[in-house]
């Protein structure tokens, strides 16, 4: 499929509107069961704590609502502009991760646990209505992703994959956490 053709079946909005939804609740469940010893305590495969990677599971939602403008038009170009500026952000892939890393620690302090769970829900509200109103056959219209950012950027992703995207981080980075049951 080219980054300019339509899908061949229409996308289930519904089932990745749920699936926003489903993170949004996990994560208040989440934080009302967080105490503030397991919330500064390590999580499990990262150097965050399950503070910092809370915050920064979120941030996979706030990243995605600035990628949708990009893709929407990197798709309307020729495909080598999306292919080159694929391989750009690849070859910047290390200060990217130091950046990804030092901006969770970061964000953690302005949007902490208190102030997460309306960041999340103020994001994924405006990320329902959007993909809610968002033209069919630009769902299917996508560009070229940089691959070694995200074990889940796909060499290429439409809109609709964007937009599930964040679920997909989210899921992955929740089995990191060490918050006890």
């Amino acid at each position: 499929m080219s980054p300019h053709d339509e899908p061949a079946h229409p996308v289930d909005r519904g089932a990745i509107a749920a699936s926003l939804n489903g993170c949004r609740d996990d994560l208040h469940t989440l934080l009302a069961a967080a105490t503030p010893a397991r919330l500064r305590g390590p999580s499990n495969g990262t150097k965050w704590t399950n503070e910092q990677l809370l915050f920064h599971m979120v941030f996979g939602f706030l990243i995605v609502r600035r990628l949708l403008p990009l893709v929407r038009v990197v798709s309307t170009l020729p495909t080598w502009v999306g292919r080159s500026f694929a391989w750009l952000l690849d070859a910047g892939r290390v200060p990217f991760h130091w950046v990804n890393y030092a901006g969770s620690c970061g964000g953690a302090l302005v949007f902490n646990h208190a102030r997460m769970g309306r960041l999340c829900d103020h994001t994924i509200d405006q990320l329902v209505t959007g993909l809610e109103q968002e033209p069919e056959e630009r769902l299917g219209r996508g560009m070229p992703f940089p691959t070694s950012w995200d074990p889940y950027f796909e060499p290429h992703m439409t809109l609709a994959a964007v937009y599930a995207y964040p679920t997909l981080h989210y899921a992955h980075h929740r089995k990191q956490l060490t918050l006890g049951s």
